[in-house]
C-alpha cells in the first residue's frame, strides 16, 4: 500500500478530487499554506494500493498540469504616496500549476 501526498494548487484542487472520485479512488483534502505568486495551495492525501498510483498519477497530471498564464509583478515599495507597482510594470509569463507528489509506503493500514 502507498500513501500519496499531491501538493497542487487552489484552482486545480476541485477538479483533481473530482477526477480521482470518480475513479474510487478515495482522497482527503488538507488545507496547506505557500505557493508561488501568493496563489493558494492544497494538500491531497491519497492512500492506495501498489498497482493504483499510476492511475494517480495520470488523474494528477490531467487536472494539474503545468500551464503559462500572464501575471503583473512589480517592486512592492512606495514612491511619494503611489504604490511602486503601478509604475511602469509591464506583464511577464510565468508557468503555474503542476504538483509536487510524494509517494510513501505503507507498512499498515486501518479503518477504525
Amino acid at each position: 500500500m502507498k500513501l500519496i501526498f499531491a501538493v497542487i494548487r487552489d484552482k486545480d484542487a476541485n477538479e483533481a478530487i473530482s477526477a480521482l472520485n470518480k475513479a474510487h479512488i478515495g482522497v482527503t483534502k488538507l488545507s496547506s499554506t505557500g505557493g508561488f505568486l501568493r496563489d493558494g495551495n492544497t494538500t491531497l492525501m491519497i492512500g492506495t494500493e501498489d498497482d493504483q498510483v499510476e492511475a494517480v498519477m495520470d488523474i494528477l497530471h490531467e487536472n494539474c498540469a503545468k500551464r503559462t498564464q500572464m501575471e503583473v509583478l512589480g517592486p512592492g515599495y512606495t514612491t511619494g504616496g503611489v504604490p511602486g507597482w503601478s509604475i511602469g510594470c509591464a506583464p511577464i509569463k510565468v508557468e503555474v500549476g503542476g504538483a509536487t507528489v510524494f509517494v510513501l509506503d505503507v507498512d499498515q493500514f486501518r479503518k477504525l
